[in-house]
């Protein structure tokens, strides 16, 4: 019996390192490199499609935010466009002294005219309107030098 454990433990001991060599060099490492292999790329292109989708998803959000961008851009520009500055010289709630006013400025060399804001029981005389507020705002400290230091800007729309 002894024996027959001795030829089996020797059997092991001359088949185990054998078996390995098998197992790594042969048939099983082959699979077990290609299927490594398979693995990687299968995990590449996983990662991959992951940033193709993060990438696809900054960029709508890039697109969406520069349409905001040019949307509020153009609501802008229409507003302005809407808008008018006007150089008010006198504001009167009666009428007529409104006209005389207007009267003194037109003698000046101005092309005044007379509005009446929504809501209100006052007339301003405006002595010019300028659809550019830097350019509203640049007579306007002219009119101050020069016309009338009490002079204001009343932006219509």
């Amino acid at each position: 019996m002894r024996s027959s454990i001795t030829f089996v433990l020797l059997l092991l001991i001359v088949l185990a390192p054998s078996c390995r060599n098998i197992r790594e060099k042969g048939l099983f490492g082959r699979k077990a490199k290609a299927l490594a292999v398979l693995k990687a790329q299968q995990d590449s292109l996983r990662v991959a499609d992951s940033l193709r989708k993060i990438q696809i998803r900054l960029q709508a959000l890039e697109e969406a935010r520069l349409d905001s961008i040019r949307a509020a851009e153009e609501e802008r520009r229409a507003l302005e466009a809407r808008l008018k500055y006007n150089i008010v010289v006198g504001a009167f709630i009666t009428p007529e002294y409104a006209r005389a006013w207007m009267d003194e400025y037109k003698a000046m060399g101005y092309s005044p005219e007379i509005i009446k804001p929504e809501g209100s029981r006052f007339e301003l005389v405006v002595a010019e309107s300028h659809e550019r507020f830097s350019k509203a705002v640049q007579r306007l400290e002219q009119f101050h030098d020069t016309v009338n230091i009490d002079a204001w800007l009343y932006v219509r729309k």
